[in-house]
């Protein structure tokens, strides 16, 4: 055999070699991908189901591999307590809380080990929507699912529901699953739909949007709906005193007209101190039949922006001023047909007894403050423009 015959068959072999190893690679490569591929769709989430029980419902299947195979690589860490030795201490969970401040405060008060592990958690088995709030006596000889598990179960004689200022009514139907009452967002929003009788002057036809008077309400936990909507509108009337009915009077506004005014007052004004001077610009272009231009009326009419995850668009666009709606003030003149939210008691007094002004403008000032400059004309209101 000749040297060159010697040589090709060597080139011949090394390309056969080199060709079953590439197959090897490529076998090796598909093999750990379907290996993968079956952690991932099978055996991940068996597995988390298995240890640790069936994920949410809500979560989609993304999601469940995801916080499955999470859960797997916290090994012990779910199930071990933290201290075995550790003494019960008291720990409070405020209304409305999101699952990582419980999980970090947790942690700080040396009850878990891991933080992202009693979030992961929370998430995987959907105790992260039914944490209840209150106050709780815990131990870190609990492990993290004892703990988690055990704030889904409180059970005072009493619950606890925060309105706060500026709300709109879906806001305050959100926070009903962590109050302790008993019953659900969506009994609330229907029956809020209809005034109860405390509230005789309202407009039939509208509904309890603006009337929920902000407060700290404490009530048994058997409350139902129809009882907490009689017990907040019985609030809001006896706050309605005398001096206020006289001052909305005073400014030609009935008691429905003067709380939509309001509503608006108080998504405007950050700073309390400003709400009647923010209301007297308003009654102001009401007395010469000039459009408010309230930005709050848009983002009321607009509603709620799922990829900021409020109802409270901010900042809103030239299409959101365009948004036809009877609530855009942009579009249309006058008052909205209802209040957009529900004002504080500085907001109805602003209303009742606003300072006197000339004043048709203002605009957020420049130094983010969270404060207003004001005009009288539009040439001001856009010198006052920042540069």
């Amino acid at each position: 055999m000749s040297d060159s015959q010697i040589v090709n068959r060597r080139s011949r072999n090394s390309n056969l070699l080199r060709r079953y190893q590439l197959h090897i690679i490529l076998a090796v490569v598909v093999f750990c991908s379907l290996t993968c591929l079956y952690f991932a769709l099978g055996y991940a989430p068996a597995r988390a189901s298995l240890l640790y029980g069936p994920p949410a419902n809500a979560l989609s299947i993304s999601d469940r591999i995801e916080y499955s195979a999470r859960l797997l690589a916290y090994g012990d860490t779910l199930k071990s307590p933290y201290d075995p030795n550790g003494f019960e201490q008291s720990f409070f969970v405020e209304q409305g809380e999101l699952v990582i401040s419980i999980a970090n405060r947790l942690e700080e008060a040396g009850l878990i080990s891991n933080a992202q592990a009693f979030y992961d958690y929370a998430v995987y088995a959907g105790i992260d929507l039914t944490i209840q709030s209150g106050e709780y006596t815990l131990s870190p000889a609990l492990s993290i699912i004892d703990i988690a598990r055990a704030l889904q179960k409180f059970s005072p004689s009493d619950a606890t529901l925060v309105i706060l200022p500026g709300w709109r009514m879906e806001e305050i139907a959100a926070s009903i699953p962590t109050s302790g009452l008993e019953f659900s967002s969506e009994a609330f929003l229907a029956l809020a739909q209809t005034p109860p009788p405390a509230l005789e002057f309202v407009p039939s036809s509208s509904s309890m949007e603006g009337f929920f008077f902000p407060d700290l309400y404490t009530l048994p936990r058997s409350t139902t709906p129809e009882q907490l909507l009689d017990i907040i509108a019985r609030n809001f009337a006896q706050h309605l005193t005398e001096e206020l009915r006289t001052g909305f009077a005073n400014q030609g506004l009935d008691i429905h007209q003067a709380v939509t005014l309001a509503s608006i007052v108080e998504r405007e004004a950050i700073h309390h101190e400003e709400a009647p001077l923010i209301a007297s610009v308003y009654l102001n272009r009401l007395a010469i039949g000039m459009k408010l231009d309230a930005d709050p009326t848009v983002q009321y009419a607009v509603g709620y922006n799922s990829f900021q995850g409020t109802w409270w668009t901010n900042p809103i666009s030239a299409a959101d001023l365009e948004f036809d709606s009877p609530f855009n003030t942009y579009i249309y003149t006058g008052l909205p047909p209802t209040p957009i939210s529900n004002p504080s008691l500085e907001a109805l007094y602003a209303v009742a007894y606003p300072q006197a002004s000339t004043y048709f403008y203002f605009r957020a000032a420049c130094d983010n403050s969270g404060y207003h400059v004001f005009a009288s004309t539009l040439e001001e209101q856009i010198a006052n423009g920042c540069p």
